[in-house]
Parts: C-alpha cells; sequence; structure tokens
C-alpha cells in the first residue's frame, strides 16, 4: 500500500500508528532481518526507502513504549564496565 505522508512523499506500508502490537513488532522483526542485505546491495533508493521505514516504525515504537527496559549493559557506561574485563551478559562469567 503506497500513501502520500504530510510532507508528500511516497510511504510504503501501512502506517505504524494503524498496526497492533503484534504487526508492529512483525515489521521491526522483518526490517531488522533485512537491513544488513540492503544496505550491501540494495540501490540508493531502496537504502533510502529502507531508512525511512525503518525510522518510522521505529519511532511508533518508542511513542507506545516510552518506559521500555534498558539493558545497564546497553548503555555507555556499562559499555566501559565490560571494557574493563566484566562480561557482557551477568550470569555468564568469563565471556
Amino acid at each position: 500500500m503506497n500513501e502520500q505522508d504530510e510532507r508528500g512523499s511516497t510511504m510504503t506500508g501501512v502506517d505504524p500508528s494503524r498496526l497492533d502490537d503484534q504487526q508492529l513488532m512483525k515489521e521491526l522483526e522483518t526490517i531488522h532481518r533485512t537491513r544488513h542485505d540492503t544496505l550491501l546491495y540494495g540501490s540508493n533508493d531502496a537504502l533510502r526507502a529502507h531508512n525511512e521505514r525503518m525510522a518510522q516504525l521505529e519511532g511508533e515504537y518508542l511513542r507506545r513504549n516510552p518506559r521500555r527496559l534498558v539493558s545497564a549493559a546497553r548503555t555507555r557506561e556499562g559499555a566501559r564496565e565490560r571494557s574493563c574485563g566484566e562480561a557482557a551478559t551477568p550470569g555468564t562469567p568469563g565471556t
């Protein structure tokens, strides 16, 4: 489905705000799975469209989940601690 967004550019796919939570997660999983191939082998137009769609889907996810769980290991401070010899994953010593 192609629609015009408020900026006048063509949007491919359903408006993310119209997706239920399960559909949104499925769309996010699909776009993340295809990201690498699009970056390596897609045309400039394909990469631009992929970037736009990913931003729309991720923005909607963040809008719906403002208090999502954030892993301490995924923060800058957590990364510094890992580089000092701590395990990246809790409960897996020595990795």
